[in-house]
């Protein structure tokens, strides 16, 4: 705040990365819109995911009015990135894709109202874009410049399924990683054993557990005993992971082998150089 910011070409490629997420997440939206009008559904009838979402949305709206009011203008920004980046595109679309598919207008109602309700936050930083992206939408009024910019709105915080949902999703985060550590291809399927006192919240969720944490099943279990498992942990559950499950042996007894053979190599390879007087003379 109060200083010029430099110019770099990284600065302009983020920011057209951003751009096009933007975009192409506007152009996934409406690929899959089948509505004239958006009208937020009756929470009465809202998946945990959606008052997840619009939960997230309304604390954007409070937080983006509060940085505007203070002139904390890259605050505000960096506040729509990370909601767009990360929570829109990573999280709400991959989690509604296959109510999407299915053509569930509330899924619909609520992807489009979220989309509009962003783009109008995004406004006073990217006009032309999201005046384009807004006018190809369902919308109401002329031009996105004259929209009512968002407020915070008391019905639409859900603070419980909120909860819920971060819950689910930082397990699926945690899952995530550690097969990425164990060199495990998202491709390979693997039985999933929770262990949790929130086993409401997560029976409702493995869906998203057999789509994006690569479960073949899910079962929630009071105790899991096979001490050979994988085992992740989060504050509000265990999974466990039958070993046989995640690994192709061979392939890991073969990649450990490599990995040992090349580490051997750079062991003899540095003793030959500390071997050399020369070399520890300088």
């Amino acid at each position: 705040p109060g200083n010029d910011m430099r110019f770099s070409d990284e600065k302009i490629e983020a920011a057209r990365n951003f751009a096009n997420k933007l975009w192409n997440a506007a152009r996934f939206v409406m690929m899959n819109l089948d509505i004239d009008s958006v009208d937020l559904p009756d929470p009465s009838i809202l998946c945990t995911e959606d008052k997840w979402i619009l939960s997230k949305l309304n604390t954007l709206a409070q937080t983006v009015e509060q940085n505007l009011d203070c002139y904390e203008v890259g605050v505000a920004l960096a506040n729509l990135y990370d909601f767009v980046w990360d929570i829109f595109c990573d999280w709400y679309i991959e989690l509604l894709k296959p109510r999407l598919s299915a053509g569930d207008k509330v899924a619909q109602n609520v992807i489009a109202y979220v989309l509009t309700q962003t783009l109008k936050m995004l406004h006073p930083f990217m006009p032309f874009i999201t005046e384009e992206i807004f006018t190809t939408m369902p919308h109401d009024g002329e031009s996105i410049m004259i929209s009512a910019f968002p407020k915070y709105d008391e019905m639409l915080c859900f603070a419980d399924e909120e909860a819920e949902m971060e819950k689910v999703i930082a397990l699926i985060k945690a899952i995530r990683a550690r097969r990425t550590e164990m060199g495990v291809a998202p491709s390979r399927k693997a039985k999933l054993f929770l262990v949790t006192k929130f086993a409401d919240t997560f029976s409702g969720a493995t869906e998203f557990f057999k789509k994006l944490a690569s479960a073949s099943e899910v079962e929630i279990v009071d105790e899991f005993t096979d001490s050979t498992a994988v085992q992740i942990i989060t504050d509000s559950a265990t999974a466990y992971i039958p070993l046989a499950d995640m690994i192709d042996f061979e392939a890991e007894r073969k990649r450990l082998k490599d990995e040992l053979a090349k580490n051997d190599g750079e062991i003899k390879r540095l003793v030959g150089k500390l071997s050399n007087e020369s070399f520890v003379a300088k």
